[in-house]
C-alpha cells in the first residue's frame, strides 16, 4: 500500500509534468528560439533559464509557508488558509482566463525572468503549496525550563537558532520545488524536442491545446484537497 508521503510525492511529480506540458510555462519559446537558431542545442539553452524562473517561482511561494508551519499551534489555521487561497485563485482563472498583458513586455533576452512571472501569475507554486504542508512534519514542542541545563547563553542562543532552522521545514519546501521543477523540466524538454526535431509549427497549429480551463480547475481540486487534509489530519491527531 502506498503511503501518503509517497503519494504526496507522486502528486508533486505528475504537477511538474503536467507544469511542463503546458503551453503557458514556456516551452514554445524553447522551440521558437531553436528554429530561429536552426540548432538543437538552442532548445536546451532556452529550457535551463525557464526551469530557473520556475523554481524561484516555486520556491518564492512554498519557502514562506515552510517558516510558518513551525508554530505547530497554528498548523491547521494555517494550512485551511493556504487551501483557501488556492481555490479562490482557481476560481479566479475559472472566471477570468485572461493572461496578464506585462508578460508580453518582457524582453525575449529575460526568459527567466519571464518564466518567474508567469508561474507566479498562474498560481503555479501556490497549486503545490498543500502538498508541501502535508508534508512539513511538525516537531514536538519542548519543556519546561527546569528541564534545560546550565550551559552558557551564547550555546543557547546558537541551539535556538539551529533548532529554529531544522524545524523550519525549509529543506522539505526545497525539495519540492526542486524535484517539482526536474520534473517541469523533462516534459517541457520532450515536448519541445518533440516539436522542434519532427513535428514542426504546421502540425501545432492543427493541434494546439489551451489547458487554462484545465489549470483554473486543477487549483480549485489542489485547494479542496488541501483544506480538507488539514481538517482530516486534525480529526485523527
Amino acid at each position: 500500500m502506498v503511503s501518503d508521503s509517497v503519494s504526496l510525492w507522486l502528486t508533486i511529480i505528475a504537477l511538474g509534468a503536467y507544469h511542463g506540458l503546458n503551453p503557458a510555462m514556456g516551452w514554445p519559446l524553447a522551440v521558437a528560439r531553436g528554429m530561429e537558431q536552426g540548432r538543437a542545442s538552442a532548445v536546451f539553452a532556452t529550457l535551463l533559464p525557464l526551469g530557473g524562473g520556475h523554481f524561484l517561482a516555486m520556491a518564492f511561494v512554498l519557502v514562506p509557508f515552510a517558516w510558518l508551519s513551525w508554530y505547530a499551534q497554528w498548523t491547521q489555521p494555517i494550512r485551511l488558509g493556504a487551501g483557501s487561497v488556492v481555490l479562490l485563485f482557481g476560481l479566479y482563472k475559472l472566471i477570468w482566463p485572461r493572461h496578464p498583458r506585462a508578460l508580453v513586455r518582457i524582453p525575449p533576452t529575460q526568459i527567466a525572468w519571464w518564466s518567474f512571472l508567469t508561474a507566479t501569475m498562474h498560481g503555479a507554486g501556490l497549486m503545490l503549496l498543500p502538498l508541501m504542508l502535508s508534508l512539513c512534519t511538525t516537531p514536538a514542542l519542548v519543556t519546561s525550563a527546569a528541564t534545560v541545563p546550565a550551559v552558557p547563553w551564547p550555546e543557547i542562543g546558537h541551539a535556538a537558532v539551529m533548532g529554529f532552522l531544522v524545524r523550519s521545514n525549509l529543506p522539505t519546501a526545497l525539495a519540492v520545488a526542486s524535484v517539482h521543477t526536474l520534473t517541469m523540466l523533462v516534459a517541457g524538454l520532450a515536448i519541445a524536442w518533440l516539436v522542434y526535431r519532427w513535428l514542426g509549427l504546421r502540425a501545432l497549429r492543427s493541434t494546439w491545446f489551451n489547458l487554462d480551463a484545465a489549470w483554473g480547475a486543477s487549483l480549485v481540486v489542489a485547494g479542496a484537497a488541501g483544506m480538507w487534509l488539514a481538517v482530516s489530519a486534525n480529526a485523527s491527531m
